[in-house]
């Protein structure tokens, strides 16, 4: 019993990992162990590099928000203050966390006879506390800001990297994070990268809209939205379906 499970087993693993069903012709697990001129082909393990990695991006991302897009958001007028705080009550607290942040009319009705309060100072204070959970502008415009100039940076790094090997790469979609590391696991680090680059061309622009539409310059908002949507289409719906996806392959 113990030698046919194990042999039943061992075909399983060796379907799974059958070159045939995930190599090109001609190429074999063999191939991806490294070129023997010193350097090396990416391992799995490297993906481990990805947690202190995180870690750093995440610290600088708060001193960039703490010292960098709360200057810039308090020097276009956009205020350091969170939102309306709602009266304090014990009863519509509970009802909020417990059971509904969106009471119906006979709840409505019920609380009033309760609190003696009128219906519509309740809904007011069901709508003040919502928004209390809901991030103040000057957040939303620090994150925005931060996702601007990470894109914008990420964006130029690709094309300063890639942009002599655009006729000569094959492209791989990556739709997850699993894919981009089975991507990068198998030796197909420069395509995932050319692939990302491509949809970071458009980022960049919807943040900056949104940073604008934050500090209420309403035109420059519009332009830059409407260069995004452009930006967006040619890239994502032009050259990603009619250029990379159809001049990929083996090379």
């Amino acid at each position: 019993m113990a030698t046919a499970a194990a042999g039943s087993l061992g075909l399983l693993w060796g379907w799974l990992w059958s070159e045939r069903f995930w190599m090109p012709q001609n190429v074999s697990w063999a191939d991806l162990e490294g070129p023997g001129d010193g350097y090396g082909y990416p391992r799995a393990r490297h993906i481990l590099s990805v947690f202190p990695l995180a870690a750093g991006i995440f610290s600088v991302r708060l001193l960039f928000e703490r010292f960098i897009a709360k200057p810039c958001a308090l020097h276009v007028g956009i205020q350091d203050s969170g939102p309306y705080q709602a009266q304090p009550n014990a009863i519509l607290e509970k009802v909020f966390i417990s059971i509904t942040k969106h009471p119906d009319e006979k709840r409505l009705e019920g609380l009033s006879k309760q609190l003696d309060w009128d219906v519509r100072k309740i809904q007011c204070w069901f709508r003040h506390r919502r928004n209390q959970d809901k991030p103040p502008t000057l957040t939303k415009f620090c994150e925005s800001m931060w996702r601007f100039t990470f894109y914008l940076c990420i964006f130029c790094y690709g094309i300063r990297f890639l942009w002599s090997d655009f006729l000569i790469m094959f492209v791989h979609h990556l739709a997850t994070i699993g894919l981009i590391t089975f991507s990068y696991v198998n030796n197909m680090v420069r395509v995932g990268t050319l692939v990302m680059c491509l949809h970071d061309a458009s980022d960049f622009l919807l943040e900056a809209a949104k940073l604008a539409n934050y500090a209420k310059y309403q035109r420059l908002c519009d332009t830059l939205f409407v260069i995004f949507s452009a930006v967006f289409m040619v890239t994502r719906l032009g050259i990603y379906p009619f250029w990379f996806c159809m001049s990929s392959g083996p090379t």
